[in-house]
């Protein structure tokens, strides 16, 4: 089988992927339309910023499984993927540390403005005066919208640093804010109000889209910090500007909307906010570095080494994104049978005849291979001829039938 890493990627697990039944191909420069081009014969794609067109995906014939190196995957047309009965698999939680650090660099440099601090003595000037009116950040409250991997460890290292962390997620409860160690807000609004410093750690879904917008900047403290090293689509930056002229909000920004791709240069006007306003505002960004460590990429690198592994040595998809979990099925039919050429074969070509669907299939051969048990989560409950028919080959020893819940 052919795997095609379409993006850069640490070399301990490429080599680590050589040492799999693979031809490895690495690609790093490909891009969303050569990547289209480059998908013949390939069976499985590592990418971590190359976007995966729902193009790419249907011209891919032989592809079974896309790896995300990395933690999202909107970039990768996941609905195709479903569609053509692709798994797409990502790697949570692997940046997390490395994301979770640069949120309080950023914090702390807005705090102290260090980088105009190192600055101006890189010009000559000794301005201990402008730089020496911080506030400090002892016993602020740091609001985390997003309490999912990466907003755990903002919580973690927030208490290590005298911050009181509250969070806001949508399936966060005050019980497990309190298994957290952490206050409870029950809306984006609730966490804004409550908060001295905000910073945003939500996927990017529909739902999520512009989630950070004018009201969220309304209802924070005049001089409040707030920071985004998830997602520029999460954020109405247009909104940001003015929250920063108007009301001295301090930013930290690791991603802008269009970053360049294979480019250089940046045209932006965000960063002419870098000096800091009437109100006391600015902005200090780093371009799209969060993830970046060289113990991040590693990690994740592992991680898609082991999905990979699992998929081709176990049959398994370790954190696949696109296999539903919840099963439709009504029932599901037991049977142990001898452990023959063509015995399952045998019974799904009967179900197919009565009109039956096959939802989920597992099958466990027993100790000397002699004996196996099948179990098939089907949708509508075989009549006594369908059974019947499965209970006369001679290959099959038992038949049940378990009604499941209904748990869709």
């Amino acid at each position: 089988m052919r795997l095609l890493i379409a993006d850069k990627l640490h070399p301990r697990a490429v080599e680590e992927l050589r040492a799999l039944p693979l031809d490895v191909v690495y690609e790093p420069e490909l891009t969303k339309e050569t990547l289209e081009t480059k998908l013949q014969n390939v069976g499985i794609l590592v990418v971590r910023s190359t976007e995966v067109t729902g193009n790419a995906i249907n011209a891919a014939r032989q592809l079974n499984l896309i790896v995300r190196a990395g933690t999202e995957t909107s970039t990768i047309d996941v609905k195709a993927a479903s569609g053509r009965g692709i798994y797409v698999a990502n790697c949570p939680g692997k940046n997390a540390s490395a994301i979770s650090e640069l949120v309080f660099g950023l914090l702390l440099s807005i705090d102290r403005r260090i980088p105009d601090a190192v600055a101006s003595l890189r010009a000559g000037r000794w301005e201990r005066a402008e730089y020496s009116k911080a506030e400090g950040i002892l016993g602020k409250t740091i609001g985390i919208a997003g309490v999912g991997a990466i907003g755990r460890e903002v919580a973690l290292r927030a208490k290590a640093l005298g911050l009181h962390p509250i969070g806001w997620s949508r399936n966060l409860s005050p019980a497990r804010a309190a298994d957290l160690g952490i206050g409870h807000a029950a809306s984006l609004d609730e966490l804004a109000s409550k908060s001295d410093v905000l910073t945003l750690h939500v996927s990017l879904t529909d739902r999520t889209r512009a989630i950070v917008g004018r009201r969220t900047f309304e209802l924070l403290p005049k001089r409040a910090i707030f920071i985004n090293c998830a997602r520029p689509e999460l954020v109405d930056y247009e909104a940001m500007r003015d929250a920063v002229v108007q009301r001295g909000l301090r930013v930290g920004v690791d991603v802008i909307p269009n970053e360049p791709r294979g480019k250089k240069e940046i045209a932006t006007d965000l960063f002419s906010l870098t000096t800091p306003s009437e109100s006391g505002g600015f902005l200090y960004g780093t371009p799209h570095i969060a993830a970046s460590t060289d113990q991040a990429q590693l990690a994740i690198a592992t991680e898609t080494v082991r999905v990979i592994r699992s998929f081709l040595l176990e049959g398994t998809v370790p954190n696949v994104v696109n296999v539903t979990n919840v099963s439709t099925a009504r029932f599901q039919m037991v049977i142990r049978m001898l452990d023959k050429v063509g015995t399952l074969a045998n019974v799904l070509g009967v179900i197919k005849r009565h009109g039956i669907n096959v939802e989920e299939v597992a099958n466990t051969v027993f100790d000397g291979g002699s004996a196996s048990c099948a179990k098939l989560r089907i949708m509508s409950r075989p009549t006594d001829a369908c059974l019947h028919e499965i209970r006369a080959f001679e290959e099959v020893l038992h038949v049940d039938i378990v009604t499941l819940p209904n748990l869709a």
